[in-house]
């Protein structure tokens, strides 16, 4: 195994003192060869007025001072790698993190793609097929058969129901329809009972005063992010109620509050999945935090704090 490398930095400073040493010995057995001290202490006799035999104390001090400077400098070097060491391991670390997340959310947009093309494909596909079946039929029987008529009239309507509200799912799906209709209050309000119809878990909506009107992109994250959080609570939390809690009554700040009585996680064991992944990288993108918190039996509580325009300064602090 090769023997682990010093940085130059290391070898030159040991080079240095060696060197140092070495000229302060060869100067101690100069002086005692060629007698300097007595010499010097003749020579500055003539000078005594001019104090010059205080000269050696005050050069020692300025060395010593030199010297203590160097060695902070030294030390403050070497903090400064570190931390540039540090500063480069933690963006590297972000790098990895942001490249996970980005594989995660393409591998969840193309799934998502996926069933979209397959109920496309397949519903879509058999409604239109037993429409244009019904049509032939109705040709076939315009000759005289009313009844047939009727009854095929019957059967391309509700095929036509059915293809009217697969395109209302999926649209849905895509983007939330009843934003631009209702707006987000009464979008979410519509979202909770439809989910509690679905579910069979009790889910209350309880928006406070919004005194700041809110741009499409908040609405939509804020509307995810409960659906988001509905979706965890259904598949996971084993919950019997659940609270989703809107408020904006703070000024410049947008809360939401998603609560469950679900068995709980543990927050700092359990990773993270991709729909809350996605979910704080949504509330990130608006300027937004999104905290999870929870204990084993008490269920998981969501906590989102968005700044509003206008907002103060240190809302982070507040959330």
């Amino acid at each position: 195994m090769a023997a682990p490398e010093h940085p130059p930095g290391a070898r030159g400073w040991r080079r240095d003192l060696a060197w140092v040493g070495l000229a302060t010995g060869a100067t101690y057995l100069l002086s005692i060869a060629f007698e300097l001290h007595e010499r010097y202490v003749a020579w500055v006799a003539r000078y005594e007025h001019w104090e010059v035999d205080e000269l050696p104390l005050t050069l020692a001090v300025l060395a010593c001072g030199l010297a203590w400077i160097a060695l902070r400098r030294r030390r403050e070097a070497e903090d400064a790698r570190r931390r540039h060491a540090r500063a480069e391991a933690h963006v590297a670390a972000l790098l990895a993190h942001n490249r996970e997340l980005s594989q995660g959310l393409i591998a969840l947009q193309e799934n998502e793609r996926r069933a979209l093309a397959r109920e496309l494909h397949d519903e879509f596909g058999q409604r239109c097929s037993a429409i244009r079946a019904e049509v032939s039929w109705l040709r076939r029987c315009a000759a005289g058969d009313r009844a047939g008529m009727l009854a095929a009239a019957e059967r391309a309507d509700h095929a036509a129901q059915d293809l009217y509200g697969l395109v209302r799912d999926l649209l849905r799906r895509l983007r939330p329809a009843d934003l631009d209709a209702l707006g987000l209050v009464a979008a979410l309000q519509a979202l909770c009972e439809t989910w509690e119809e679905r579910s069979g878990i009790a889910c209350v909506f309880l928006p406070d005063a919004m005194e700041t009107p809110l741009d499409d992109a908040v609405n939509v994250t804020v509307y995810r992010i409960v659906q988001e959080g509905l979706t965890n609570v259904l598949r996971h939390a084993r919950a019997s109620s659940v609270k989703v809690m809107l408020s904006g009554r703070d000024p410049g700040l947008l809360r939401l509050t998603l609560q469950d009585d679900g068995r709980g996680m543990d927050v700092g064991a359990a990773s993270r999945g991709l729909g809350l992944l996605g979910a704080t990288e949504r509330a990130a993108a608006v300027g937004g935090v999104l905290a999870v918190s929870s204990t084993l039996g008490s269920g998981v509580r969501l906590a989102l704090c968005i700044p509003l325009a206008g907002a103060a300064h240190g809302w982070r602090e507040a959330a």
